[in-house]
């Protein structure tokens, strides 16, 4: 999945998260097919299923099982909808991370898989008002960098310029 590059300090950054916000055990649906990050949450001790690779967009049934927490880590730039998504889930809390809109370099899209493309690439206030808008309380963020070992203008910018946003948000009371 992902050739030479696993994201070491990502999964670092978002397990430390998910622990400090959501500690284990707790039922958890993970957004999005069982990926390597997936491990990590069950060694920790988090009783993890995941969504079987529909679009969400579309079929949201999914949703509607009964589950603690819902995680959803780099998923949200995928959707056309994420209102909706957002809207239908069950559970209480959630906790999700997006790559952040980054103003020097364009939306990312593979040219060889169409389900791997950003249609939407959030800075933190848009997320935030998504989260808002759509029935949530956000209760804790973390924004990182993800500097590369390139040479060159853009990898040099992405030392000091936040790529990664995450969230911790309980279902507001109604």
């Amino acid at each position: 999945m992902y050739e030479g590059s696993f994201p070491h300090k990502r999964y670092k950054k978002t397990l430390e998260f998910l622990r400090k916000h959501v500690p284990a055990p707790v039922s958890v649906l993970d957004l999005g097919v069982e990926n390597p990050f997936v491990e990590f949450m069950k060694k920790e001790g988090y009783t993890v299923t995941n969504t079987k690779g529909e679009d969400l967009d579309i079929d949201t049934s999914s949703l509607s099982q009964k589950t603690e927490v819902v995680t959803a880590f780099e998923i949200f730039e995928h959707l056309l909808s994420p209102f909706t998504v957002l809207q239908n889930i069950k559970a209480d809390k959630l906790v999700a991370s997006i790559p952040m809109r980054l103003w020097f370099s364009p939306a990312y899209r593979s040219k060889t898989d169409p389900w791997d493309r950003h249609y939407h690439e959030f800075e933190a206030w848009q997320f935030d008002w998504l989260l808002e808008k759509s029935g949530w309380e956000i209760k804790a963020t973390e924004q990182w960098t993800h500097p590369v070992k390139k040479i060159g203008f853009r990898p040099l910018l992405r030392f000091f310029t936040p790529r990664y946003y995450i969230v911790y948000a309980e279902r507001k009371k109604q």
